[in-house]
């Protein structure tokens, strides 16, 4: 409210206001940060120490109920390979195809290379990614980028000559 009555009595330029209001927002923003310790990462509420010592069923409580359902069925033969792989050497960068597969905090921390059906994209697993799908941090489609329109599709470029 105070912010808005001094705008209004304020004669600088929109542009000076605004890089003003920036800077005291800027300011009060790392105050808080200085005042609070950073936050500690909680996935539904719970903490990141307590399900990192949680078994597979008491994780699939907290996970919405399409993980849910995968996680109580148990994974799939390539998928318990995986993990087994990944238990016996936490160090080494494995190669994975099990895009379906959810990620539960015993993969946090690893280097993972996730194919997108050409390449593996490399990678690494932290904690905010828990709950979610492999295959959703490999993404399968380049996104669109123009380029400049080519010969013939508008009516000025059709008199323009081949290179």
């Amino acid at each position: 409210m105070v912010d808005q009555d001094l705008a209004r009595n304020d004669h600088r330029s929109h542009t000076a206001r605004h890089r003003a209001q920036r800077s005291v927002r800027s300011v009060r923003s790392a105050q808080e940060e200085r005042g609070n310790m950073a936050q500690k990462f909680t996935y539904r509420g719970v903490p990141w120490e307590e399900i990192e010592k949680m078994d597979i069923t008491e994780f699939a409580k907290l996970v919405p109920s399409r993980e849910r359902r995968v996680l109580k069925r148990g994974f799939t033969p390539v998928q318990k390979k995986f993990l087994k792989n990944i238990r016996t050497n936490r160090e080494k960068f494995w190669r994975t195809r099990a895009r379906q597969m959810v990620i539960i905090p015993e993969l946090v921390g690893l280097q993972l290379g996730i194919h997108n059906g050409k390449e593996y994209v490399r990678v690494t697993i932290i904690p905010e990614m828990i709950g979610h799908r492999l295959g959703e941090f490999s993404q399968t489609r380049k996104p669109v980028k123009h380029s400049g329109p080519g010969v013939g599709a508008t009516r000025s470029s059709k008199f323009v000559p081949l290179k």
